[in-house]
This record gives structure tokens, sequence and C-alpha cells, in this order.
């Protein structure tokens, strides 16, 4: 199963400033894929389509706003595929932006609203259910309370009736200190059943970057861990796209 690292996705909080994870946090969150994955829905087209259109819009916000590039959809996805070296990925281009327009496309990756699930749905690639549902069965912590440098694991599993469509689990925790990371884990499309999910929570001394600085140690106390299941994006507005559940646990670190 295909996830995405830490170091993309998660930012942490301090003070109200939203700092990158390549900071240093006390903690790396990492997914530990199933065992048994066979009720995926044909997910290789998609995943692999998600992973490159994460790249391929970036290419192609730098090209609008840095090379001026914006007269018509054949323009601007034939300069990504050139960009690129990649057909592929200017057909894929193509297709969206045909379908919402060239203004709409501008106007969407301008504002960095242009989500990779809903990108590949609308190309085709990626299955849509809307009828789709899914529910946490248990979502709790292994251990529930351990010393500084336990690996904690998040130990959840969720079923589902209708089957999903492709979408996300976001993890988001925070410390005692009320400062904030998340992570989202790509999740493929389901058919309907019961799937087990567990994320390892590894906690770490922090390292001082030399013998001059201050080091508080390891922050130790309650940490509250939420977990977003989505339809699509989490926090996405487009179409396809929905929070199917909501859990919520807790771990303590001890000194």
């Amino acid at each position: 199963m295909y996830y995405v690292s830490l170091i993309v996705f998660v930012t942490v909080t301090v003070l109200g400033k939203s700092v990158h994870a390549t900071e240093k946090i006390p903690y790396t969150i990492e997914r530990i894929p199933p065992i048994d994955e066979r009720n995926d829905v044909g997910p290789e087209i998609c995943r692999e389509c998600i992973k490159e259109s994460v790249s391929a819009i970036n290419v192609l916000l730098n090209l609008i706003l840095d090379e001026g590039i914006i007269g018509s959809c054949g323009d601007l996805c034939g300069a990504l595929a050139n960009k690129t070296s990649s057909k592929g990925l200017g057909d894929v281009c193509l297709v969206v932006c045909n379908v919402v327009g060239i203004g709409e496309f501008i106007r969407l990756l301008e504002h960095t609203d242009l989500d990779p699930i809903w990108y590949c749905q609308i190309a085709d690639l990626c299955p849509i259910n809307d009828h789709g549902d899914a529910k946490f069965v248990y979502f709790h912590m292994i251990p529930s309370t351990g010393r500084v440098g336990t690996e904690f694991i998040i130990d959840c599993s969720f079923t589902s009736k209708n089957g999903t469509g492709p979408g996300m689990l976001s993890i988001t925790i925070v410390t005692p200190q009320n400062q904030s990371a998340s992570n989202d884990f790509l999740l493929d499309a389901k058919k309907p059943g019961i799937y087990d999910q567990r994320i390892a929570v590894k906690t770490f001394d922090r390292e001082c970057s030399s013998p001059t600085d201050s080091c508080n140690g390891f922050p130790t106390g309650t940490y509250n861990v939420t977990a977003y299941l989505c339809d699509g994006e989490c926090g996405s507005h487009h179409p396809h796209s929905s929070i199917y559940d909501v859990g919520h646990t807790s771990f303590v670190v001890t000194p």
C-alpha cells in the first residue's frame, strides 16, 4: 500500500506559527501495511496517478506563474508534457483541463485548490463511489502508556457496507504543550468489508544541534490523537469528498 511520508505532509504549529516538520519533532508517524489487502479495488492505476499528479500540479503552477503559459488547455498541458518528458502527464492534464475549462483550471492551480484524488477522478483514472461509507469499529493505542523511546501503535479497524472511494486516513497528534503534527495516508478504494489499519508512532529524545543549544528533552504527558477517515482528500470541498468518520484516542509518555 502506498503511503505518504511524514516529511511531506506534516506541519508543526508552534506559538501559532506553522513550520515545516523538518525542524524536528519528537516522534514520527508511519503506516504499517496490512498483511491482506486483497479487497482493494483496482488500485494500481489510481494510486500511480495520485502520486504523479502531486508533482504535475506543482509543475503546472510554475508554468503559469513563472512562464505565463495561460492560453489554452493544449498550450498548458503540452508545456507540462515537455517539461516532465511525460506524454501521459500531459494527456491527463488535458482531460482535466477540458472538463473544468482553462479559466477554472488556472484558478484552482493558483489557489492550490486542485487536490490529487479529485484530479485523477476527473481524468477517470480513480473510481468514484458517492454512496460509500466507512465507520471505525475500534480506535485505540497500544500501549496506552509508555516511557520515552516507546513505539506506540494506533490500532484501528473500520467497516464499510457499501465500499469506499479512494480517500485518506488523516492522523493529528497534539502534544502536552499543545503543539500539533499531522500525517495523511492514502487509502485505496475498498469493497464492502472490515479493514484493519495500524500506524506506528515512534517517540525519541530531541537532539541538540550544538553543545551550546538548550534542549528541553522529550515532552512527557498526554498526547491526544484524532483520526479522520475520508472519502477523497480530507478537507477538500470538491465533489466526491467527505468525512466518513472521526476517531479519538490518547496515549501517555512518561520519563
